[in-house]
C-alpha cells in the first residue's frame, strides 16, 4: 500500500470495519460516500480517506503507478492545502460538503472551494471504481437509465462524449436531476453538489488521472473505465439514498 499517508489517515482495517457497520451512510448526507475524516491530533481538521481497494487492484486498466501519484500526491495535496486554508476558521468545524456549499461562487474563497471540492470529487471518484467493474447496471438504476437515455448504449455514448469533450481538466458525471438522470461535465474543481444535483458516479478526466497509462488517449481511458471498472453498486446506493 502507499507508504506516504499521514498518520492521521484512517487505516484500511478501521475503514472497512466502519463501512461494514454502516457508517458510510452517515458520510455525506444523501451520498453513500465516506467523508474526509476528522483528523485525530493530525495536521488539520480533515484527514485523507483510504482507498476502497489496494492501490494495484485496478491494474492494468489503471496502474498502481498512476494511483500512487494520483492518490498519494494529488489527492493528498488538495487535502493538505484545504487544512491550511481552513485552519482557525469556522469552516474547520464543518463537514466537507458544507464547506463546498458555503464557499461555492464566492470569489474571496475560491481557493478553499477548489481544494475542498477536489478532495470530495476524488473520494467520490475512487468509490465510483472497483476491480472487475463495468458492464451494465441492473434493477432500478437500469430502469431509470433506460427511461432517461433510451438504453444503456445511448447512455454510454453520451457519457463518453462528455468525458472526452471536456476541454482541459475536469470531470464527467452521471447525476440525478429531478426525476431523471442526466450526464453532465464540470471543469477543474467544480462539482454537481455545488449546483444542487445528486451525483451517482464520476470519471476524472484531469490528465493526472490517465496520462501515465494512456498518454493523450483520453478516449481509450474513458472507455476502459466504463467497460472494466465503473462501480454500478455505488451508483445504485447513491440513487437509493
Amino acid at each position: 500500500m502507499l507508504a506516504n499517508l499521514p498518520e492521521s489517515a484512517l487505516n484500511r482495517r478501521q475503514f472497512l470495519t466502519a463501512l461494514l457497520a454502516g457508517s458510510a451512510a452517515l458520510a455525506f448526507g444523501d451520498f453513500a460516500l465516506p467523508r474526509a475524516a476528522r483528523a485525530a491530533g493530525g495536521s488539520g481538521p480533515f484527514a485523507l480517506p483510504p482507498l476502497p481497494w489496494p492501490d494495484d487492484a485496478l491494474s492494468p486498466t489503471i496502474s498502481a503507478n498512476t494511483i500512487g501519484f494520483h492518490y498519494g500526491k494529488h489527492h493528498q495535496g488538495y487535502l493538505n492545502n484545504l487544512n491550511q486554508l481552513v485552519a482557525g476558521t469556522p469552516l474547520a468545524d464543518q463537514s466537507l460538503e458544507a464547506v463546498i456549499k458555503a464557499t461555492a461562487g464566492k470569489a474571496d474563497q475560491t481557493a478553499i472551494f477548489n481544494n475542498a471540492a477536489q478532495v470530495w470529487n476524488h473520494t467520490f471518484y475512487w468509490n465510483s471504481l472497483r476491480p472487475k467493474g463495468g458492464g451494465k447496471p441492473g434493477g432500478a438504476l437500469a430502469e431509470l437509465i433506460e427511461k432517461s437515455f433510451g438504453d444503456y448504449d445511448k447512455f454510454k455514448a453520451e457519457f463518453a462524449k462528455a468525458a472526452t469533450g471536456q476541454f482541459g481538466s475536469g470531470w464527467a458525471w452521471l447525476v440525478k436531476d429531478g426525476d431523471k438522470l442526466i450526464v453532465t461535465k464540470t471543469g477543474n474543481a467544480d462539482t454537481p453538489i455545488a449546483q444542487g444535483q445528486k451525483p451517482l458516479l464520476t470519471v476524472d478526466v484531469w490528465e493526472h488521472a490517465y496520462y501515465l497509462d494512456y498518454q493523450n488517449r483520453r478516449a481509450d481511458y474513458v472507455v476502459a473505465v466504463l467497460d472494466k471498472l465503473i462501480n454500478w453498486d455505488f451508483a445504485a446506493q447513491n440513487l437509493a439514498a
